[in-house]
């Protein structure tokens, strides 16, 4: 053989490596984009606990609340544990007789995993209203607003037009993200059995895919059992409610992690990718996370409380009306494989100046009411266990994260090809050398 045909023939076999390589690449199935969904920064636990008002348990960097719209808490919502990222206005005006306050960050009862101490644990693109005689509580951290603020801060306080810079592509990349799974091929059934609804899986896939084109409501929308059979241990569940306007009425759910549901929680996604108007109810402490596709959308939440990330490219009103007492909020992270939509996983950066924080000079309210245990928004001690980061979107100066979070880079993919292409390079070159002395 020649040198050309012979450099010819390893170069084609490097090229069919590589093309096969990237055929396996592309079939990996993906995260939510922008980095979404898992824990992020040094400190997060290894494992993350049950609903308590014990010590906490880590620190999470990730925003565990996004709404693209507008954010009003209504009733007697108490609280919203983690990073809480709002496009436009955050409004708080409770319904008289209602606990005062309301909590953002760090909360009395829930996975106590809370951002990092002093960093934002409230960032709004719009302004930010407190009723009066009412007290939106930051202990702990930063609200950051690019609109003007009106009303009682207790904790820090910032100022700073450009606070929503760093997230104005996720609503984008949401809103794809949606409707893309939402057009994932279905692996299972869902069927309104009137008492419940039963969703049935193929009992081997990986991700087990369900559309949903009717309400999870009982009879004349009264509550209903959600269970789930024929999933694999470590498949991912992806529910697709499709449809102009979808409810959730549930009691399924505990705060222990007894329960079936409970054990789905951190691969169990709730897609509403067409809803104008979306609805998760009842008296559950509802398990999963939830993924709201449509810019023109509301969705109201009243269920006692909800473990899992929340995420809309809408509106959301914290406990409308007819929710029940101590409507929160809990920091839970997703982690599941989601059909591969060719997102991007990190939002783009954008370095901004932030004024100095100043501190809003109020009374500290210590104690609010839920419907779990005696809630308590004094910092506790925190348990330091070190995880594997993944880079995070929307990362501020000064944020502590890893050296390649928030830089866009997929370090494992290309590290593979290139690994590849140096096994072929020095298997044409020992062929070269084999024929020269020949």
């Amino acid at each position: 053989m020649s040198r050309t045909r012979l450099v010819g023939a390893v170069g084609a076999a490097a090229l069919v490596a590589v093309v096969a390589l990237a055929g396996v690449a592309v079939a990996f199935a993906d995260p939510l984009p922008g980095g979404l969904g898992p824990c992020l920064g040094p400190r997060c636990p290894a494992e993350f606990p049950p609903v308590h008002n014990g010590a906490f348990a880590g620190r999470d960097e990730a925003v565990n609340i996004f709404v693209g719209g507008d954010f009003l808490v209504r009733q007697s919502a108490a609280e919203a544990e983690g990073r809480v990222v709002v496009g436009g206005d955050f409004d708080l005006a409770k319904a008289p007789g209602a606990s005062s306050i309301y909590n953002v960050g760090i909360v009395g009862v829930g996975s106590r995993v809370p951002p990092p101490d002093g960093t934002d644990f409230l960032v709004t693109g719009g302004a930010v209203t407190v009723a009066p005689g009412q007290t939106l509580v930051a202990e702990g951290g930063v609200v950051r607003h690019a609109g003007p603020l009106t009303g009682v801060v207790s904790g820090a306080v910032d100022p700073d037009p450009a606070a929503f810079t760093p997230y104005e592509g996720l609503s984008a990349q949401l809103t794809t993200a949606s409707r893309c799974y939402a057009a994932a091929a279905v692996t299972g059934t869902a069927v309104n059995q009137g008492h419940r609804t039963l969703f049935t899986g193929d009992g081997t896939s990986g991700l087990q895919v369900f559309t949903v084109d009717f309400d999870l409501a009982g009879p004349a929308g009264g509550q209903q059992g959600l269970v789930f059979e024929g999933v694999p241990d470590g498949a991912t569940v992806l529910v697709n409610l499709v449809g102009d306007a979808r409810r959730i009425v549930t009691y399924t759910g505990e705060l222990t992690d007894e329960g079936p549901l409970n054990r789905l929680r951190e691969r169990l996604l709730w897609n509403f990718p067409d809803a104008t108007t979306a609805g998760i109810g009842g008296t559950a402490q509802f398990q999963g996370s939830v993924l709201v596709g449509n810019p023109a959308s509301t969705t109201t939440v009243t269920v006692p409380g909800l473990a899992g990330r929340f995420f809309t490219t809408g509106s959301l009103t914290h406990g409308g009306a007819g929710g029940g007492t101590g409507n929160e909020f809990h920091a839970y992270p997703f982690t599941g494989d989601l059909p591969a939509c060719g997102l991007p996983t990190t939002s783009p950066t954008t370095t901004a100046t932030s004024p100095t924080t100043t501190t809003a000079s109020t009374t500290t309210v210590e104690t609010t009411t839920t419907t779990g245990p005696t809630t308590d928004t004094t910092t506790a001690p925190t348990t330091t266990t070190p995880t594997t980061t993944t880079p995070t979107a929307a990362a501020r100066p000064g944020d502590d994260h890893d050296s390649l979070a928030g830089t866009g880079v997929d370090v494992v993919r290309p590290a593979l090809v290139g690994g590849l292409l140096l096994v072929v390079g020095a298997t044409a070159l020992t062929l070269v050398a084999r024929r020269r002395r020949g």
